[in-house]
């Protein structure tokens, strides 16, 4: 399966992810895709906004979670 390519979008806004996508991630039948705008980027993940959320969530470890309570270093962001 390609990791990358291009996906064209309709002047309604539907676009088709390509076939070997959409097996991959089991969305043969259709289904739900979960969206994050970040500006200069569009994350799309298989499963909705739950399974993004879910995602997202997953991605952040304790350590982290610490490190952005004291500001990542910064002690002016630790009160932000």
């Amino acid at each position: 399966m390609a990791n990358t390519g291009t996906l064209k979008v309709s002047s309604r806004g539907q676009m088709s992810l390509p076939a070997t996508a959409r097996h991959h991630w089991g969305l043969t039948e259709g289904g739900e895709v979960g969206y994050l705008d970040l500006g200069s980027l569009l994350l799309l993940v298989p499963g909705g906004i739950e399974e993004l959320r879910a995602q997202l969530l997953g991605a952040i470890t304790d350590d982290v979670w610490a490190e952005a309570a004291t500001g990542f270093g910064d002690p002016e962001l630790s009160s932000e």
